[in-house]
């Protein structure tokens, strides 16, 4: 248990590459002497499990990292059950994406981070905790939906600074048998630890590729990603119902397992008409 006092700012730095975490490290001491470092991240799943276990009330989230990139590891951050923390990216990417951050509520350091510029950044925290104080303030939903949409565009952004091939086509194993099933067959997919399931209105085929490569390949008009572990074909959706602690839940047409839409992606349903 730490003896740290318990007003100091508790921040989180998550890179995967440590030099960057020790360049970061020493730079905060220098320009907030008063900010603790209270755990270190190499990857993006550790990030998200040291945010909940910690709670700090900074966390600096590299954007390209193993496991989950720095945008989803932030969606599942905010999502946290009574996070109030400020979340903070630290970025190599194009003008598109900083351009995206200036435009939200979101904070950013570029690579390699500059003394200057960190120390505006620091100012501005140092700010918004002085107004609230330091004690849990969770956003409201309305301002945590604009913020997840922001995250989401910036997200299609980079992605989209390559041209993308739409996924027409997969290719999976159903026991000794290999298939291919037409991309406008599929009802959904969901991943877990080693596999991805394919499901279509019958039958149901496993391939190697994970959630977070699908997303980058799928045609974002038809398929939307709703949780961490699933992406659901728009047209076999049902309906979405909301249960009593405040859940979605998508119902599909054609079958009848029911696909849960995480915090993090429920602004995409929020905000349809």
């Amino acid at each position: 248990m730490s003896n740290e006092p318990m007003h100091r700012i508790r921040a989180l730095i998550a890179d995967d590459e440590r030099l960057l975490r020790e360049q970061l490290k020493a730079r905060l001491s220098e320009c907030w002497p008063a900010l603790l470092i209270c755990g270190e991240a190499r990857d993006g799943l550790e990030a998200v499990q040291m945010a909940d276990a910690l709670r700090p009330q900074v966390v600096f989230l590299d954007i390209r990292m193993p496991g989950l990139t720095g945008i989803e590891a932030a969606r599942e951050i905010l999502a946290l059950p009574g996070w109030a923390g400020e979340i903070v990216f630290v970025t190599a990417y194009d003008e598109y994406a900083v351009a995206a951050f200036e435009q939200g509520a979101i904070d950013y350091l570029l690579k390699p981070v500059e003394a200057d510029r960190l120390v505006r950044c620091v100012e501005r925290l140092e700010a918004r905790f002085a107004r609230r104080g330091h004690a849990a303030q969770p956003v409201d939903e309305a301002a945590l939906d604009a913020l997840f949409a922001r995250l989401q565009a910036v997200q299609l952004g980079t992605r989209a600074a390559a041209p993308v091939e739409r996924l027409r086509w997969i290719q999976a194993s159903s026991g000794t048998t290999t298939r291919l099933i037409a991309v406008d067959e599929v009802l959904f997919f969901r991943s877990d630890e080693k596999y991805t399931r394919v499901q279509t209105r019958d039958k149901e085929a496993l391939i190697r590729s994970p959630i977070r490569d699908l997303v980058g390949q799928l045609d974002p008009e038809r398929f939307w990603q709703i949780h961490r572990s699933t992406i659901v074909n728009l047209a076999a959706v049902a309906s979405v119902v909301r249960d009593d602690a405040g859940r979605q839940r998508v119902h599909l047409k054609d079958h009848p397992e029911v696909l849960e839409v995480s915090r993090g992606f429920a602004h995409l349903f929020r905000a349809a008409p």
